[in-house]
């Protein structure tokens, strides 16, 4: 950005106040707001500095329409050249400890998506640079099979899409997430997949095979069937009609699917839980589970800019319900509750979720995979056996 259209500050941009304000003027000029017509198609409305910079740029008009001047955020994708791509976690309320993520930052725009803080850590902005700044790792293959090969690894399901989406659109050029599926059949290890792209249907036939050997299952996040909110809260990704059409060849395939009704906004998309259920199981799905909206660090602010520029009118009711069930914050990262919330409303959107899922037969069975196949891939140098 040019000196004439911008200046730099020691410290970042003042966030938003922490109580549920009115109108937009009740908002502390943040300094980063960017131009419709440069982010057009994606989900955030800013891209302020992260949080570990030292320095701030803010753009401002100088009176010479050098703002103007500014081109739209294009998709530019670097390489990641990590060593390892297998990542452990040990948190008690999630159901795995192990993950892939084939890509850093996620093109499909959602605003709400907790991942965006992440990028934080590379330098940029977990607004419109989340987005549009990407990092994918060719690699991931290659040394997805030498992990998988080390003498001390033992086998457990490896989750897919739990960060940012494996099947995002640079997907389809990049085919990353392919080879990943092509090493785990070819060591029979088991994979679970999360994503909200319709073309996870291009690798049915690999999770096809898989299946066959209880060796894989996947989830499809639909948040909403109002085509309106859907493109608004998640602008590159794929339409519910597909996300549907998706579950129904997956299911018709004999894949385990599951629909993630995640994240549940309430006053946005609360009243939908039922109808998105409904539509899921008629599309052949045997599993659901729900997510309560969460704001870690910078998403609040996003998300809060985001409802007041699209639905200024429930900015102070969203609030408001979401502290109701945070424990009077924004956001309570408390494991067992963070994915739930608690209080009255927390209950009442548990309850009738719960009470769906039994009217349409959902949940009475949990698929399993197993580690039984498992084929430890021979290393470098290994020395073949007689017998």
């Amino acid at each position: 950005m040019s000196p004439a259209s911008s200046h730099a500050l020691k410290h970042p941009p003042v966030t938003a106040p922490s109580e549920p304000a009115g109108a937009p003027s009740d908002f502390p000029e943040l300094g980063v707001a960017i131009d419709r017509a440069r982010r057009r198609g994606r989900g955030a409305q800013s891209n302020a500095s992260g949080r570990y910079e030292a320095e701030a740029r803010v753009a401002f008009d100088d009176g010479w329409q050098s703002l103007d001047e500014l081109p739209p955020f294009k998709t530019t994708v670097a390489i990641d050249t990590s060593r390892k791509v297998i990542t452990r976690n040990d948190s008690p309320d999630i159901g795995f400890d192990r993950s892939i993520n084939p890509y850093r930052g996620c093109e499909h725009g959602c605003v709400y998506c907790f991942a965006r803080p992440t990028h934080a850590y590379l330098g940029l902005s977990p607004g419109l640079d989340f987005e549009s700044k990407l990092f994918a790792k060719p690699d991931a293959p290659l040394l997805l099979e030498k992990e998988l090969a080390a003498p001390g690894y033992e086998p457990r399901m490896i989750a897919i899409g739990t960060n940012t989406d494996p099947y995002q659109p640079i997907e389809r050029e990049r085919k990353i997430m392919r080879g990943i599926l092509e090493v785990l059949e070819r060591t029979s290890h088991p994979v679970g997949i999360v994503t909200k792209s319709a073309l996870v249907l291009r690798d049915i036939d690999i999770l096809q095979r898989m299946a066959k050997r209880n060796l894989a299952k996947v989830a499809i996040s639909v948040t909403s069937l109002d085509p309106k909110l859907a493109r608004t809260m998640e602008p590159r990704a794929s339409t519910p009609p597909k996300r549907l059409e998706a579950l129904k060849q997956l299911s018709e395939a004999g894949i385990p699917t599951t629909v993630m009704v995640a994240p549940v906004i309430p006053a946005l998309n609360d009243s939908e839980i039922e109808r998105i259920l409904d539509a899921a199981a008629h599309a052949g799905v045997k599993e659901a589970a729900y997510v309560l909206l969460r704001l870690p660090l910078e998403v609040r602010d996003l998300f809060r800019e985001w409802l007041m520029a699209n639905y200024p009118d429930r900015y102070r009711h969203v609030f408001t319900l979401i502290r109701d069930m945070r424990g009077g914050r924004d956001y309570d990262a408390k494991w067992g509750e963070r994915m739930k919330g608690t209080g009255p409303m927390a209950w009442t959107i548990g309850r009738r979720f719960e009470i769906a899922c039994d009217r349409l037969g959902l949940n009475k069975r949990r698929s399993k995979l197993t580690t039984d196949h498992f084929a430890r891939p021979k290393r470098n140098g290994d020395q073949l056996s007689l017998f």
